[in-house]
């Protein structure tokens, strides 16, 4: 049954602190409720900001309100918030650039007032707009309602004095509601009215606070975009978002294997620029304890610090985890269940690669590490999925451990002479007893076997390509749903 409680519900303060509580008396205001438990449930987090410059000065930049902003947001994710929103103007001209780092969902003020405004019986054709200088230079409102309606803005003059009311010392953020305040923000109003405006839209979260005392011009309407902003987002609030999909790798299980899967990993993407790859979170951690020497000897259980690092990479908003070692999937079992974001197999994933790519495929060889051969991992995958396997002999697995564990193999950095030589006998002696496709079932050792299949007698098996093709196909397909 599907849960329809609505989203808890972050509102990021001191981007104008009265701004701020007003939208929040206005969301509480607007809830339709029959009790007090029909209230949202809201989270206000308010500290200083403080920025060298104002908004109001041309020489204007956001990036400390960036910080501030992203800080913000970030402890409202953390507080178990689904959605926020941002009572400033000057925030939502990089809206996007917050949106694409962060899981939580940022409600859109432009979109509520494009959409009041395009709602409406009869649309206007010009809209007047009180905002910064720097908000006015970005172009957050130049195509906002389309070519139909035309934008304008106050004279230079008329801006200015707007700005000293708001932003001055003595100016309606220092405290001051009087006179001083309400007549230049009238002048810019008269200014409007002489540009053919028939709607204001105020681009400045103060002014809706002061709408009942300002003196709308006789035939120019007005849109209170704080109330427009308050209803949008109880209703934003019921609604999925589409969100960059994520894809979390636990690293260092080996070091050399994650580089390897990585390239796989943007190799097997297709992409026209940068912006087109998948997003990807690696948490390298080498430290996490030899699985081998776990499952076969008295080494050390990696379990805590698999799960660690899986734990680290759910909170860091991945979408899914790809552990490129083959042995540690002898603990995604016990793992799985506590983590609320899928573990993606590279053992299901090679089996399905098989059966899809050469399905007359009916004996497979598996070279892996005695922690993999032991526990049967490949075995009960190839099982499941009605194929035959087949393991080295003692004396050829030893080859294989040697290859990779050995003084000159694979996790000391060597790709060439030995190690080269160990695995190329023991992948001979699995198609020998009849192997027409061989998994190189530990990942490192695609670094050493790189021929092809006419020259080793089977068709080499890459769990690691496999498994990163894997994860490209459900970032792509997770990609193509949200559209």
């Amino acid at each position: 049954m599907a849960d329809l409680k609505p989203l808890r519900l972050g509102i990021v303060g001191g981007l104008g602190a009265v701004a701020g509580a007003d939208l929040l008396y206005r969301i509480v205001k607007s809830t339709p409720v029959r009790s007090e438990g029909d209230h949202r449930e809201l989270v206000f987090e308010q500290k200083p900001m403080r920025e060298p410059s104002a908004p109001m000065d041309r020489d204007y930049s956001p990036t400390h309100r960036k910080f501030y902003v992203f800080d913000t947001l970030s402890h409202l994710e953390a507080e178990g918030c689904g959605a926020a929103i941002l009572p400033c103007f000057v925030t939502h001209s990089f809206l996007g650039e917050l949106q694409d780092e962060l899981k939580i969902k940022l409600i859109s003020m432009t979109d509520a007032i494009k959409d009041a405004v395009l709602a409406m019986d009869n649309p206007p054709q010009t809209v007047g707009v009180i905002t910064t200088p720097y908000v006015r230079h970005s172009g957050l409102f130049d195509s906002l309602f389309g070519t139909g309606i035309r934008v304008v803005y106050p004279s230079l003059a008329a801006e200015t004095a707007v700005m000293q009311s708001i932003y001055g010392p003595n100016g309606f953020k220092s405290g001051n509601y009087g006179d001083q305040i309400i007549q230049p923000i009238n002048a810019a109003l008269e200014d409007l009215q002489g540009q053919g405006v028939d709607l204001f839209v105020p681009g400045l979260t103060e002014i809706p606070i002061l709408l009942d005392q300002l003196a709308v011009p006789t035939g120019m309407a007005a849109l209170n975009t704080a109330e427009v902003y308050a209803q949008h987002a109880l209703k934003a609030t019921a609604t999925d978002r589409q969100r960059r999909f994520k894809v979390g790798v636990v690293g260092g299980v080996g070091p050399a294997a994650t580089v390897d899967f990585m390239s796989k990993l943007v190799g097997g993407t297709e992409a026209a620029r940068d912006q087109d790859h998948i997003k990807v979170l690696v948490e390298q951690n080498p430290q996490i304890p030899d699985r081998t020497e776990n499952l076969v000897a008295d080494g050390i259980d990696p379990t805590v610090a698999l799960y660690s690092t899986c734990k680290k990479l759910e909170r860091g908003g991945a979408d899914i985890i790809a552990i490129p070692c083959n042995t540690a999937h002898a603990y995604v079992d016990r793992i799985q269940r506590h983590l609320d974001i899928p573990i993606v197999s590279i053992l299901s994933s090679t089996t399905d690669f098989i059966r899809a790519t050469s399905p007359e495929t009916r004996k497979v060889g598996i070279l892996a590490t005695n922690g993999t051969i032991q526990s049967g991992l490949y075995q009960e995958a190839l099982r499941q999925a009605d194929l035959d396997f087949i393991i080295p002999d003692e004396t050829h697995q030893a080859l294989v451990m040697q290859s990779i564990y050995g003084p000159e193999g694979v996790k000391a950095g060597v790709v060439d002479g030995l190690c080269k030589a160990q695995i190329a006998q023991a992948f001979a002696h699995l198609v020998a007893r009849g192997a027409e496709a061989v998994i190189l079932g530990c990942t490192e050792l695609p670094l050493i076997v790189t021929e092809e299949a006419a020259e080793l007698g089977a068709i080499p098996v890459d769990p690691t390509k496999v498994l990163a093709e894997k994860c490209v196909s459900l970032a792509q397909s997770a990609t193509k749903a949200a559209v």
